[in-house]
């Protein structure tokens, strides 16, 4: 089974669960790891919140959209502003090849409000894609660190 994580992360959250689902899936399958970067994202929270907010696209650096040489597909953001981060909103839009693939969404999250939408939205997105098999799981962004409890929230959600 060939496997990639997409991912972006900010603050390192995203990052670091990034990081304990490479190493889950290493056990399991081939796996590659790609964060996402962006080339125009606002130095200010509160600018990079207005912008998630109001849907907006990241330009992202030279980055791979075909998806269709992977069997199970991960794809991990940040919540802000109750939805995915601009960078992972840009990826969502362009990446193909997502027809009967295993699909994991992860977010990290601060207070949990908008973590649900944020999931819901990238599953629609994906969903409009032909996707159909989704599983999701989040990690509140002070636990990130907490390698044991991340791991246990990634076995229970992805029943792998």
């Amino acid at each position: 089974m060939k496997s990639i994580i997409v991912y972006y992360s900010h603050s390192g959250h995203t990052r670091k669960v990034a990081h304990i689902l490479l190493e889950y899936l290493r056990e399991k399958s081939d796996v590659e790891l790609l964060e996402l970067r962006a080339q125009d994202e606002s130095d200010s929270f509160f600018g990079q919140a207005k912008r998630a907010f109001l849907k907006k696209r990241a330009k992202l650096e030279r980055v791979n959209f075909d998806l269709a040489g992977y069997d199970l597909v991960c794809l991990g953001s940040p919540v802000w502003a109750f939805g995915p981060a601009p960078a992972m909103n840009t990826y969502l839009d362009k990446c193909f090849g997502l027809e009967n693939k295993e699909i994991i969404l992860f977010t990290t999250f601060g207070s949990g409000t908008g973590n649900q939408s944020c999931l819901n939205y990238m599953q629609g997105v994906l969903s409009k894609k032909g996707v159909k098999n989704f599983n999701r799981f989040s990690t509140q962004q002070f636990q990130a660190d907490n390698k044991d409890k991340v791991l246990l929230t990634i076995k229970q959600a992805l029943r792998l």
